[in-house]
């Protein structure tokens, strides 16, 4: 009784006691997951301070590596990156928790299987890129995979069944991503069923408070990890604990590192980095003025288009002084099923309610410093988002079989 009355408490503060209105039709079951649903809410993320608005400061172009200077350097930027990965201080964080529902497949993104003559899956590359670097360097990757609630079981077991495709099952963690109620636009939580919030992961910025949850920051800290490479499970050639990457953002001093490719044209759906009020950061291909994105330097290329291909490197030191609340809150209107107050279960034809969701480019600007590193598009950029045309299966498979991967 102690613990309800402690949750009743806690919902009349934030005026939810509604999520209780069929507390007695529950079973004792039903009674626990709703308790412990409402006790890991982060009230945060509803404070309007929280929610991001539009970020002030003027834009401006944001100097980086280049592929001519990272490739005159490129043995320097080895050897530290080498030893970096060899002293246990690089750790990998994959972006696992989406699965493949824009492919027309229902399960976890990473099972897709996007062979031809032999089963090819998108673990399954990630993980070769991942082993190329440990061969080259002597010394394994702790690899932390971050999954949801609809992708764990089955990417734990996928990855088992294949033995993890010879990466060692002891250097791999899972963890799962924290979750977020949705709201109406009155701000009231929802409900999914009578003892079940309506929840959806709280965006991949949420990755580092995940990882604390699941108690692996403690772990990772241990064992001597100083940097993490997040990166997404969607682009079979990202290059993963890239160690010209890792030297050189180490050897430049910046808190993190941000992979970009060139744009290929003016209104490409990346991020953009740049400089905002002096601060590196990314603004997002919607919220780039539309003279910015066309603007051209003397030789003809564009002036922003240092495009962001979700694969960062960020220091551990500085996210230990980031507090959780300050990542900002994005609200995504979206049409989420719920139960009315008769206990009805409503399907909404259209937007009714608010998902709450943090990003890991919104990271980038809190770090203070970021070195953008290019990265050749054709060797690292196939990203798979959707069933045909750009950005699809198809696509991807033309640039593996130009890398030499054999599908």
């Amino acid at each position: 009784m102690q613990r309800l009355q402690r949750v009743k408490e806690l919902l009349k503060e934030h005026h939810q006691e509604h999520l209780l209105a069929f507390w007695v039709e529950l079973n004792g079951a039903e009674r626990e997951e709703l308790l412990s649903e409402i006790e890991q809410i982060d009230w945060n993320i509803f404070s309007p301070e929280a929610h991001i608005g539009p970020v002030k400061g003027d834009i401006s172009p944001i100097e980086g590596l280049l592929v001519p200077e990272i490739e005159a350097r490129r043995r320097e930027f080895f050897e530290a990156g080498k030893a970096a990965i060899q002293a246990g201080k690089v750790a990998a964080l994959l972006l696992a928790g989406g699965q493949g529902t824009r492919l027309g497949y229902p399960g976890a993104k990473g099972t897709v299987n996007i062979g031809l003559s032999r089963p090819l899956y998108i673990y399954e590359c990630l993980i070769n890129n991942l082993l190329e670097v440990t061969k080259a360097c002597g010394a394994y990757v702790p690899l932390y995979i971050m999954t949801s609630g609809k992708t764990d079981s089955e990417t734990r077991a996928f990855l088992k069944e294949h033995a993890y495709f010879g990466y060692p099952e002891e250097e791999v963690r899972f963890f799962l991503q924290d979750m977020a109620p949705a709201t109406d636009f009155s701000g009231n939580i929802l409900l999914e069923e009578r003892g079940r919030l309506a929840l959806s992961p709280n965006g991949n910025g949420g990755c580092f408070s995940s990882l604390k949850r699941a108690g692996l920051w403690e772990e990772a800290k241990k064992r001597g990890v100083e940097w993490f490479n997040v990166f997404a499970v969607d682009n079979v050639l990202q290059r993963i604990a890239d160690p010209v990457f890792v030297g050189a953002t180490v050897l430049s001093n910046a808190n993190c590192g941000a992979k970009f490719v060139k744009k290929c044209e003016p209104h490409e759906r990346v991020g953009v980095l740049c400089l905002r009020g002096g601060v590196p950061d990314v603004v997002e291909y919607y919220d780039l003025p539309e003279e910015m994105a066309n603007l051209r330097d003397e030789r003809g290329e564009l002036v922003y288009s240092f495009g962001v291909i979700l694969n960062y490197l960020f220091k551990r030191e500085a996210l230990e002084s980031i507090e959780r609340s300050t990542i900002p809150v994005h609200l995504a209107k979206k049409k989420v099923p719920y139960l009315n107050e008769a206990g009805e279960k409503v399907v909404p034809e259209t937007e009714n309610a608010y998902k709450y969701e943090t990003l890991a480019v919104d990271i980038v600007r809190l770090m203070g410093s970021c070195l953008p590193f290019e990265a050749v598009r054709e060797h690292e950029f196939a990203p798979i988002k959707n069933a045909t045309g750009a950005d699809s299966i198809e696509s991807a498979r033309e640039l593996l079989q130009k890398n030499g991967v054999k599908l």
